[in-house]
């Protein structure tokens, strides 16, 4: 075997590191914490037995650290060319309940302290509105509740939706690249964050500083369902509006349907009897008469709308490709390749014969 000069030896050992091992994730508990010239973050990362060293620039930490708090890092390995060991930090997250509330107290005072969670700044978010962008996980049970409730109480809302992680190193990231996003399109009324429940961890994302920054920051009106009635993460301090739930989020962003249409006829009733107490009881009659028209009218606009709606559902080509059905566009000639769609798959074909069908 040839022989190696120190600086070839270096590189070969860290092209193996960086191949074996870019992206791992490490879990241990943070010592000899500092930064220097207010650029630099240095700290040993140990366990019983174990201890090493990694260094981050400052930029790149979005949460509170200190001496004693357990945390999980994401990076890279290195041996630096004195042949010392190096782990440099990508990513770093307090894990454990100790470590997250402790992280999350000390960053709840220093951005309260720069005013990001005054009511003041906070926008109210109206109901009714035609078309909002919505950050989550679209695997999530949260997202699908979200939808549901959004469509059986009113309807007819667009929907724009940024799938992301909602937990997780890269979680963070992920959500503030959707937020600059519809930001910079400006095509939505508002957005809505969405996580449905889990432990502190699966939470923990959301108390990530870069995040909260950006969510209070943002041109259009945030609204953030995230968790259980209990949970509270500093997204939810930051947001504009914020909901208990993803299901509460949907219920305050739109109006119940029944309850509107239950309004609306205590409203007729109403204006009925107060213009038959304003008119003489020889019109009374006729008025009753014309009371009852609308009425009638009213409800058959309402059944036609509901018959319409009935049609459209059962019209929708992906309820016929759910029962098994396929859709074939192109050009039906032998030698032409024409698409095949059905409920799970696109397939290109070629045709081979064409015949004409008996009927």
């Amino acid at each position: 075997m040839a022989s190696l000069t120190p600086t070839e030896f270096l590189n070969v050992v860290n092209q193996t590191l960086e191949y074996n091992y870019s992206g791992v994730d490490i879990v241990g508990e943070v010592a000899s914490f500092k930064v220097n010239q207010g650029k630099w973050v240095f700290f040993d990362l140990k366990d019983e037995k174990s201890s090493m060293g990694c260094f981050m620039p400052v930029w790149d930490l979005h949460v509170p650290l200190e001496d004693g708090m357990k945390v999980m890092v994401q990076g890279t390995a290195k041996v630096t060319v004195w042949g010392k060991f190096s782990f440099t930090v990508k990513k770093v997250a307090p894990v454990g309940e100790g470590s997250l509330k402790k992280a999350y107290e000390k960053l709840k005072k220093k951005l309260a302290g720069e005013g990001l969670f005054d009511e003041a700044k906070k926008r109210p978010i109206p109901k009714g509105l035609a078309k909002i962008g919505v950050i989550s996980s679209t695997q999530a049970a949260g997202y699908a509740d979200f939808v549901k409730i959004l469509n059986a109480r009113w309807g007819g809302m667009k929907v724009l939706t940024a799938h992301t992680q909602v937990q997780g190193l890269d979680a963070p990231e992920q959500i503030i690249r959707a937020l600059n996003y519809f930001n910079e399109r400006g095509e939505v009324e508002a957005i809505a964050i969405l996580r449905g429940g889990g432990s502190a961890d699966d939470l923990a994302c959301f108390n990530d500083e870069a995040l909260v920054r950006a969510v209070a920051a943002s041109r259009i009106p945030v609204i953030c369902g995230i968790g259980h009635e209990v949970d509270e993460s500093l997204c939810d301090l930051a947001c504009d509006v914020r909901a208990s739930t993803p299901s509460n989020a949907a219920e305050m962003l739109t109006w119940d349907k029944a309850a509107v249409r239950q309004e609306v006829r205590r409203t007729v009733r109403k204006l009925g009897r107060d213009l038959l107490e304003k008119i003489s009881s020889l019109h009374k009659d006729k008025i009753r008469q014309c009371l009852q028209k609308i009425q009638t009218a009213c409800e058959q606009c309402e059944r036609m709308v509901w018959e319409k709606k009935r049609l459209l559902e059962a019209l929708n080509p992906e309820k016929v490709l759910a029962r098994g059905y396929a859709i074939i566009t192109g050009k039906m000639s032998p030698g032409n390749v024409v698409k095949i769609t059905t409920f799970d798959a696109e397939v290109d074909a070629e045709v081979k014969k064409v015949k004409e069908r008996k009927k």
